[in-house]
């Protein structure tokens, strides 16, 4: 299937969507007009990923820090998260896709909250693939929270500092239902992870393109799973070990 091995298919991408502003500068458009554009990437990228077996899809839709983008912006990115979930939710249906969410669901407009809340509810019983949405989220956020809560616990007895590990840690984070990411994508030519997955990406593959999120389509999604299946994962040991040598 087009260059993939499906047998060393990655379980989880994860992607952070960078790249409409500069899109609607080249293309001489709105910045609104960018996110539109950037919106059709999302719909090819989640069918792609549907089709080629990809179990998890974890996509940065809004991070905490874009709440201070102008507020006309922000209204419109919201409006296009709404569309998005009016629009999709028969295809979800239709291909099995189930919906999630991490991060500060309630900061969202109580409309788009609901309608979200509604089309994770529809699609909970789907199994053929998880799209999470990680909205309103900062990777800090998420660990302070999972801090106060593991404090809590404490203080309500119900675990000890012994219980504490790396496993039972993972458990109060907003994906603990999901496994870690095993290849990052981060489109527009920048070289950072923007307070995205911090602690699930302990182990992940990076992988960078300069091209812009809203040109980000099929064959480049290929070319990236490509590269990530010549890469050897060795999660801390030696190849040797790995080939049993």
């Amino acid at each position: 299937m087009e260059r993939i091995e499906k047998t060393k298919l990655p379980q989880h991408i994860a992607i952070i969507m960078d790249g409409n502003g500069r899109w609607s500068k080249v293309n001489s458009v709105s910045r609104i007009e960018g996110h539109r554009k950037g919106a059709e990437s999302v719909r090819d990228i989640v069918k792609t990923c549907r089709e080629i077996g990809i179990r998890y899809l974890t996509l940065y839709a809004f991070s905490v820090e874009n709440w201070l983008r102008p507020t006309k912006e922000v209204r419109a990115l919201m409006g296009l998260l709404e569309k998005f979930l009016r629009s999709e939710l028969r295809e979800m249906e239709d291909s099995g896709i189930r919906l999630m969410t991490i991060g500060d669901i309630e900061a969202l407009p109580e409309k788009v909250k609901k309608l979200l809340q509604k089309t994770i509810e529809k699609t909970s019983n789907n199994n053929g693939m998880v799209l999470n949405l990680a909205l309103s989220y900062g990777g800090r956020d998420e660990i302070v929270g999972a801090v106060e809560k593991i404090l809590e616990d404490i203080d309500a007895g119900k675990i000890g500092p012994a219980d504490i590990t790396k496993e039972t840690f993972s458990d109060y984070l907003h994906t603990s239902d999901i496994p870690d990411p095993d290849l990052l994508i981060r489109t527009s030519g920048e070289y950072r992870i923007s307070n995205f997955l911090l602690w699930q990406m302990a182990y992940t593959e990076f992988y960078f393109t300069g091209t812009l999120w809203p040109d980000f389509r099929r064959e480049n999604l290929i070319e990236a799973i490509v590269d990530y299946q010549e890469r050897e994962r060795r999660f801390g040991r030696t190849s040797d070990q790995l080939s049993g040598d």
